[in-house]
């Protein structure tokens, strides 16, 4: 995880707020509060040193600060977290065998259904071309492949009522059809 230079200027602005207010006095942080650099902002409140390498960390590029994160990491020996935090990276808990009893009901009652094009009469075949061409948005030329194909998957996830629709239209005009 890298952090860019505003990053890691929060980071430091709350490590300097948690000192005791006592050691700030109101009137200079409110002169100093304008628009200056962080370093002169933190320059009484902070040693020399720390007031240092915050100059020296605000000036870094965006490729320096994620070389410098990174060799902090390996310096002190702080693991890489994922992106998600802790919660992305607990495993997902084992089903409790109660869904799994209600999952084998849900799965007798499918809602959404495969068609495929499993055969033609030959005599048909212009007009079945004609049908896929206008229900599929294919050119006639990719319409004629889909066909010769056969047996090919036309839809998934088709409602049952149109499924039947297409299927019957499809009846009509010689081509078999079947609902998976």
């Amino acid at each position: 995880m890298s952090l860019s230079n505003p990053a890691l200027t929060r980071c430091c602005v709350r490590s300097l707020r948690s000192f005791p207010r006592s050691s700030i006095c109101v009137s200079t942080f409110k002169s100093q509060h304008r628009r200056r650099l962080p370093s002169r902002r933190w320059a009484t409140t902070a040693s020399p040193k720390v007031a240092d390498i915050v100059d020296q960390i605000s000036q870094l590029t965006l490729l320096e600060t994620a070389d410098l994160v990174s060799g902090l990491k390996s310096k002190l020996n702080i693991p890489d977290m994922p992106m998600g935090g802790f919660a992305a990276a607990a495993p997902p808990a084992a089903p409790t065998p109660v869904e799994e009893e209600e999952a084998a009901p849900a799965a007798q009652e499918k809602t959404l259904f495969t068609l495929t094009l499993k055969s033609f009469e030959t005599g048909a075949k212009p007009k079945i071309i004609k049908e896929i061409k206008s229900m599929l948005g294919l050119s006639l030329v990719d319409s004629k492949k889909f066909v010769e194909s056969a047996p090919k998957q036309m839809k998934e996830g088709v409602p049952k009522e149109e499924a039947g629709k297409i299927i019957e239209a499809m009846k009509a005009l010689g081509g078999v059809v079947v609902m998976e």
